[in-house]
């Protein structure tokens, strides 16, 4: 009896993770963390619609010698001297399997648009890779909820 009862907790430890596991979704407001690890820059709000994913800025961290509303002045046609903040930087994301791909993500501060896939990590946090031609030839970064 008594392994008949560890079985049962076994089963149901496994399937409470992968219910969680099932659960975890990519929408939602994000803190995007500057290419040293540490330093927040913005927050990024992924919402889905019609089957792909876009990403807003909805928040700045600037220090207090920084401008606080800036202008996305190196970004390319529509975008070009929009407020950074409400800046739509991620779009036409599909899902692919465990992550994101086929899409685009803007850097504002250069206005050069990468290729882009995302992936949700285990510990709940977002990988993100911005790249040229190749997935191989980029950079990521790794967001976390606020």
């Amino acid at each position: 009896m008594k392994k008949v009862l560890q079985a049962c907790m076994c089963l149901l430890m496994v399937t409470l993770f992968s219910l969680n596991s099932w659960g975890q979704d990519v929408t939602g407001k994000w803190v995007t963390i500057d290419d040293d690890g540490t330093t927040k820059k913005s927050v990024v709000e992924l919402t889905e619609k019609d089957g792909k994913l876009y990403g807003q800025v909805v928040q700045l961290f600037r220090g207090p010698d920084e401008e606080q509303n800036p202008l996305c002045d190196a970004c390319p046609g529509k975008k070009k001297d929009t407020p950074i903040k409400g800046l739509e930087i991620i779009w036409g994301m599909t899902k692919d399997g465990e992550s994101w791909d086929n899409g685009s993500i803007l850097d504002p501060e250069s206005g050069k648009e990468y290729s882009c896939q995302l992936k949700l990590n285990d510990d709940g946090t977002l990988d993100v890779r911005g790249y040229l031609g190749f997935s191989l030839f980029g950079r990521s970064q790794t967001w976390r909820r606020p």
